[in-house]
C-alpha cells in the first residue's frame, strides 16, 4: 500500500516537473511570431515577448482572452475595428479588439517603429535589450519606474535574449530575411551631388537634397517661394503644386521646399506614421515627400481631417 502511494506521489511530482508554467506556455506559443516581427520592423524579439508577458498577464488577462490584445493598445481616433472596454486609467476605456494575436503583435511593432518618440531605440544594437528596456521607460511607454527592471528580469529569467539572434521559422519573406534599417536612417535627407543636380537642371550654386527620391532645398531666412522658383527656372504655380499649396505662405528658415512632384507612397520601411497629436497632414506630407491626396486616399480621410495622438496613418 505504501509503495502504491509513494509511486503515485512520484508520478504526480513527475507530472508537475514537466508541466509548463504560464510564462513558458506563452513563450513557446509566441516566440516564432516575435522573431517574425523583429525581421519586419526591427523590434527585438526579447522585448516583444517580455512586454507581451507583462502587459497580458502571460496571455491570461481579459484584454488578451476577450480581445486578443496583448499590449494594452487603446482605440484612438482612427481605429475602425472591433472594440473591447476595460477599466484602466479611467473607467470603461476603449481598447482595440483584434481578430487574432498576430494582429496585436503587428500593431505593437508598428506602434514602436512609426512613432517619433521611440525612433532612437532603433539605433541601438538589436541585442541591447537593457538599452531597449530603459529606453521604453524614458520614452514614456510606461509610468511604472520599475518597468525596465521587470522587462529585464523576464528576459533573463527565461533566456528570451536567445530569440534576438534567431531567424524566422516560416518563409514569410520573398527574399533572405534581413533586419530593416532604423527609420531615422531611412528618413534622413540625402545631399544631391553636382551630377544629380545637372540631371535635374537645377542651379549648381546651392546645396540640394533628396527625400523619398524627390529633390528639395531648405529655405533660408527671408526667402519666398517666388525666389526659389525663379532660381530653379520654375513657374510659381509649379512649385506651389509640388508642395501641395494653393497660394504662397510665409516660409521659415529651414523649411523644406520640393522642386518636383512628391511621390504617391513613402519609402519602404516608413510604411506608417503614428501621430503625436501636434502635426497636421500637410506637415506629414512635406516630411515624407508624399502627396496629401494620396495620404488621404490611403487612409480614407479628407484634407481637413484633424489628427489626434495615437492615430495611425498609412503612408504606403
Amino acid at each position: 500500500m505504501k509503495k502504491t502511494i509513494l509511486a503515485a506521489v512520484v508520478f504526480l511530482l513527475t507530472l508537475a516537473g514537466v508541466a509548463d508554467t504560464p510564462q513558458q506556455t506563452y513563450i513557446k506559443k509566441y516566440s516564432a511570431l516575435a522573431v517574425e516581427e523583429m525581421y519586419r520592423t526591427g523590434v527585438p524579439a526579447s522585448i516583444t515577448l517580455a512586454q507581451g508577458l507583462l502587459e497580458s498577464g502571460n496571455g491570461l488577462s481579459r484584454l488578451a482572452t476577450d480581445g486578443n490584445n496583448h499590449f494594452g493598445i487603446k482605440c484612438h481616433n482612427t481605429w475602425k475595428g472591433a472594440k473591447v472596454y476595460h477599466d484602466d486609467d479611467e473607467k470603461g476605456e476603449c481598447f482595440r479588439k483584434y481578430d487574432s494575436p498576430e494582429e496585436s503583435f503587428r500593431d505593437h511593432s508598428d506602434f514602436l517603429r512609426y512613432r517619433d518618440r521611440y525612433k532612437f531605440l532603433f539605433d541601438l544594437e538589436l541585442t541591447d535589450y537593457k538599452g531597449w528596456a530603459y529606453g521604453l521607460r524614458k520614452a514614456g511607454y510606461a509610468t511604472d519606474p520599475k518597468y525596465p527592471e521587470k522587462l529585464i528580469r523576464l528576459i533573463e529569467d527565461h533566456s528570451l535574449y536567445i530569440y534576438d539572434s534567431q531567424k524566422p521559422e516560416q518563409k514569410t519573406f520573398h527574399e533572405e530575411p534581413v533586419i530593416p534599417e532604423p527609420p531615422a536612417q531611412i528618413e534622413q535627407a540625402k545631399p544631391l551631388t553636382g551630377r544629380q543636380r545637372e540631371v535635374f537642371s537645377f542651379a549648381l550654386s546651392r546645396q540640394m537634397y533628396s527625400q523619398n527620391g524627390v529633390p528639395f532645398v531648405y529655405a533660408t531666412e527671408g526667402e519666398t517661394y517666388e525666389d526659389i522658383a525663379r532660381a530653379n527656372r520654375l513657374f510659381i504655380k509649379e512649385i506651389l503644386k509640388f508642395n501641395d499649396l494653393k497660394e504662397p505662405r510665409e516660409l521659415k528658415a529651414g523649411e523644406v521646399v520640393y522642386l518636383q512632384k512628391k511621390k504617391k507612397r513613402a519609402q519602404k520601411g516608413l510604411d506608417k506614421y503614428v501621430s503625436e497629436g501636434e502635426t497636421g497632414l500637410w506637415e506629414i506630407s512635406q516630411r515624407f515627400a508624399v502627396r496629401i491626396d494620396n495620404i488621404c486616399r490611403l487612409n480614407g480621410i479628407s484634407r481637413d481631417h484633424v489628427l489626434r495622438e495615437g492615430d495611425i496613418l498609412n503612408l504606403r
